[in-house]
């Protein structure tokens, strides 16, 4: 896939003939170090300077020195939960819930698992944290690292495959209990709309329609959307219907986490529009998780959706 993005071969992220889009250096050759380098990828440099330090790969990787993670072990990492995702009125929402889990125990009440990608794009994961997280860096350098070859950004779709091209990568860490398994959204500036793509482990992606889920709570998160999401709404409606929704998946699993009014720990929320990414503050966070606390104290299962359309 490499190839797709250095321009030895024609594909839709390929520059016009006789240019690849690269930046040149003050005699018209690119400037020395990685830009040297013949590909755009900086995951394919990685991955031949110093693979050990591709996320899920110990530094032996590939030599024969590593040894696998015991399952115990693996199983005691901590795992993030529940992201939910929407399309909404010239844009997508995304939010997950702060709660990871070792096992049968809390192990952190306020991780972040949803991350801006780039100017027009965000990236949340579930399962296990750390190597989640790495994929997070790598995925956010490896647009950067690619923008600054190529002079241009990738497309929406580009930036998808190229996400699900590193992801199957994890395959041999994933099949050892590594797993990740990302939700990416991103404005789509080609057709002006929101679009949310889903992955599993061995890559993917698969591009979901309206709304989607991840995750352990990913189950009742969805039948809450499929109850409360109408085509179209506005980000802050496509925001309440997430925040609803994370609620009504920490109500039966018990991996995800609600709002934390004591601890004043509350959902991280980021919407993506024409005007860019924008995380939604503390503040905002905070405002949304309590109107959705007071509500569920006089209906406990959440707003109902009407049977019957109105006429």
């Amino acid at each position: 896939m490499g190839s797709f993005f250095d321009g030895r071969q024609p594909g839709p992220f390929g520059a016009g003939e006789g240019d690849s889009g690269r930046m040149g250096g003050p005699d018209g050759r690119p400037p020395s170090g990685l830009l040297d380098l013949p590909s755009s990828s900086f995951a394919d440099v990685l991955a031949s300077h110093a693979p050990g330090l591709l996320p899920g790969r110990a530094p032996g990787h590939g030599t024969g020195t590593s040894d696998p993670v015991p399952g115990q072990a693996i199983r005691d990492l901590p795992h993030a939960t529940t992201i939910v995702a929407a399309v909404c009125d010239h844009g997508v929402v995304l939010a997950g819930d702060r709660r990871a889990t070792a096992g049968s125990m809390i192990a952190k009440r306020d991780v972040e698992k949803v991350f801006r990608s780039d100017e027009y794009s965000a990236i949340g994961y579930a399962g296990t944290g750390s190597v989640g997280i790495e994929f997070v860096r790598l995925f956010q350098v490896e647009l950067e690292h690619y923008e600054k070859m190529e002079g241009r950004s990738l497309s929406l779709e580009g930036k998808a495959n190229r996400l699900a091209w590193m992801i199957r990568g994890n395959l041999a860490a994933a099949m050892q209990g590594l797993i990740v398994v990302p939700l990416f959204v991103g404005y789509d500036e080609n057709i002006g709309r929101g679009r949310i793509f889903s992955y599993d482990v061995a890559g993917g992606p698969y591009e979901e329609q309206r709304f989607h889920s991840i995750g352990s709570g990913s189950v009742f998160a969805r039948g809450s959307l499929k109850k409360l999401y109408v085509d179209d709404m506005p980000v802050r409606d496509a925001v309440l219907a997430c925040v609803q929704a994370l609620y009504d998946a920490a109500d039966d699993d018990s991996a995800t986490g609600g709002p934390d009014l004591t601890r004043r720990i509350f959902p991280v929320i980021a919407a993506v529009t024409a005007d860019g990414f924008h995380k939604l503050t503390e503040t905002e966070s905070e405002e949304v998780a309590e109107q959705v606390v007071r509500e569920r104290m006089t209906a406990p299962d959440g707003p109902s959706a009407p049977l019957r359309p109105a006429s």
